[in-house]
């Protein structure tokens, strides 16, 4: 088949299919005329390549992943490196998350008290801690506190 039928069964647009292709994810035959040619497994690896985005993965934890995946919803089989790369990849996320929830919580004191009277105006002016409260910046991710 080609890349505009691939399109069409995966819903994935044409521009995307060739993404993946520049990034080692899908390798189409090609025509004499140069044209991609699909197969039915090439239907499949779109379907696996699309669920391991949704998981937060790029596009290079991907391509390291798809010799290990079975399956249009991908299964994992044990694959050399296949719980390093995954642990990595959460402990990452999960440094995100705390960049995040750090940042939150300082937003929310500034709109709190951006909301409170200050200086005679009915609102604040200057970020001024409540007494008993510590600084914390508002963005200071992982990788850098651990350096």
């Amino acid at each position: 088949m080609r890349i505009g039928e691939l399109a069409r069964l995966t819903g994935v647009s044409t521009r995307l299919l060739r993404y993946y292709e520049e990034q080692g994810l899908l390798r189409p035959a090609r025509t004499t005329a140069g044209y991609r040619e699909y197969d039915e497994q090439d239907t499949v690896r779109v379907r696996q390549i699309r669920s391991l985005l949704v998981a937060g993965l790029s596009t290079r934890v991907i391509a390291e992943l798809l010799p290990c995946a079975t399956g249009p919803v991908p299964v994992l089989e044990a694959c050399p490196n296949l719980l390093a790369t995954l642990r990595g990849e959460l402990a990452d996320l999960d440094a995100k998350i705390d960049d995040l929830t750090r940042s939150r919580r300082a937003l929310s004191r500034y709109l709190t008290t951006a909301q409170e009277p200050a200086h005679g105006t009915t609102y604040g002016t200057a970020y001024e801690p409540a007494i008993g409260t510590t600084y914390e910046p508002a963005y200071e991710p992982a990788r850098e506190r651990a350096a």
